[in-house]
């Protein structure tokens, strides 16, 4: 496609792509590619750049939803036209994924669990910041605890604190819900705050029979 892309300019991002979403900003923001293999099996968000290199190739096998993103590249030095690639919000790149990399354990980390728990403890049911939260662990690391998802939630310091080494049970506090593990598709939406409208529905499509939020 001549020389590397050199202008980016967004389409599709407004009235009929918007970013879905409460955190979704004002401002417009670039959206990255679901990435399938080609039997339609979910693998994982993609960067546009990374999208380009297999439109290149040649090597997308099908999309789905309207183009959402329009990459200008470089002049062709005989045509004197310069190339230009529409980016499509869900694209299935040739070839199958490896048995292993479908629908992975979601790494547990913080940010991801505070997403998953939706900013609330579930202590005292209130929403904070996530400066302002912790990770719990309901059976205690002392007591034999594991650090896994069916282990830990959201806590405020206050009542981290307040329940200290102890089990719900014998601090008194229920849990307002069941720690669980996402799913990769519950992942893949709590991981994007700028998830487009197609890529949201047919993420959607693909959710658990029965979704484990939390309450």
């Amino acid at each position: 496609m001549g020389s590397p892309p050199t202008h980016l300019s967004l389409v599709g991002t407004g009235m009929q792509h918007p970013p879905v979403g409460p955190t979704a900003p004002r401002e417009t923001a670039i959206p990255r590619v679901l990435s399938l293999d080609a039997h339609g099996r979910i693998l994982d968000w993609m960067q546009w750049q990374d999208a380009v290199c297999l439109y290149a190739r040649g090597a997308v096998a099908w999309t789905l939803g309207d183009p959402c993103l329009t990459v200008h590249g470089g002049t062709n030095r005989f045509s004197g036209l310069q190339s230009v690639i529409e980016l499509h919000p869900i694209v299935a790149a040739r070839g199958h994924a490896h048995a292993k990399a479908l629908n992975p354990s979601p790494a547990l980390t913080n940010t991801a669990l505070f997403a998953r728990d939706a900013n609330l403890c579930l202590y005292c049911g209130n929403e904070y910041s996530r400066s302002a939260l912790t990770r719990d662990h309901v059976i205690p690391v002392s007591k034999g605890g594991r650090d896994v998802w069916e282990n830990v939630v959201c806590a405020c310091f206050m009542c981290n604190s307040r329940k200290g080494g102890r089990t719900p049970q014998q601090a008194g506090m229920p849990l307002l819900a069941v720690p669980y593990r996402p799913s990769w598709v519950e992942h893949l939406i709590l991981s994007n705050r700028h998830i487009l409208a197609d890529q949201m529905a047919f993420l959607k499509s693909h959710l658990p029979k029965r979704p484990r939020r939390p309450v």
